[in-house]
């Protein structure tokens, strides 16, 4: 009987994924490169057919899949710490439209994650001079944009907060126009302070129940 190649790829993917969520969860690895260090680990090639890989969703899920099992109450602690945090710095830039998006909203963050945040204000400068004023050392980089093709890298600012580290890339306001849709499993790609504030409380409750 001849193999069937769509049952091989799945497998191959699933396979692929269950070793880049484990690089991802233990080693704090970001998933691009986590993805590739698997390929190379499963397939034994550095450059591996694009559709042997998985996307960043099956990665996700795996991530989760394993925290649950071998995280226990350490990883519901950090992730309840990271996005009480993430909110009151939101709740601070609040004039600048900030977004929670990331391991620590999509649930995957660690021992080794920050904070990431997208601010939508009309000039990068009014975040920086804001910070500044406020004795917050910060730290200027380029991250690619969210919406990618012609799209320029926007600038990143980067500073300490309660012993977290925070990442805010600046978009201009016009960006945040159709970048709410949620992802093809249904979450969210960005969450502002409100929907922050409603998914820790439901944590929160879901913990109680349990």
């Amino acid at each position: 009987m001849m193999p069937n190649l769509n049952n091989d790829l799945i497998q191959l993917r699933a396979e692929i994924a269950l070793v880049a969520a484990r690089m991802v969860a233990q080693d704090g690895a970001d998933i691009d490169t986590a993805r590739r260090k698997a390929a190379r680990q499963v397939l034994g090639v550095n450059q591996p057919v694009p559709n042997m890989m998985p996307d960043d969703i099956q990665v996700e899920d795996e991530v989760r899949k394993y925290l649950a099992l071998f995280g226990g109450p350490d990883h519901s602690e950090r992730l309840a710490q990271l996005r009480a945090t993430a909110l009151q710095v939101m709740e601070a830039l609040a004039d600048f439209n900030p977004y929670i998006t990331g391991p620590v909203l999509q649930g995957t963050a660690g021992e080794h994650d920050d904070i990431h945040l997208q601010l939508f204000a009309d000039s990068a400068k009014e975040v920086q001079i804001y910070l500044l004023n406020r004795n917050v050392n910060i730290e200027i980089s380029e991250t690619p944009h969210f919406k990618g093709g012609r799209h320029a890298p926007v600038e990143t600012v980067s500073f300490p907060w309660m012993k977290e580290t925070v990442h805010a890339q600046l978009f201009e306001y016009q960006d945040l126009r159709g970048a709410l849709k949620p992802r093809a499993d249904g979450r969210p790609q960005r969450l502002d302070a409100a929907g922050l504030r409603a998914l820790i409380a439901a944590d929160s409750t879901l913990e109680q129940n349990e």
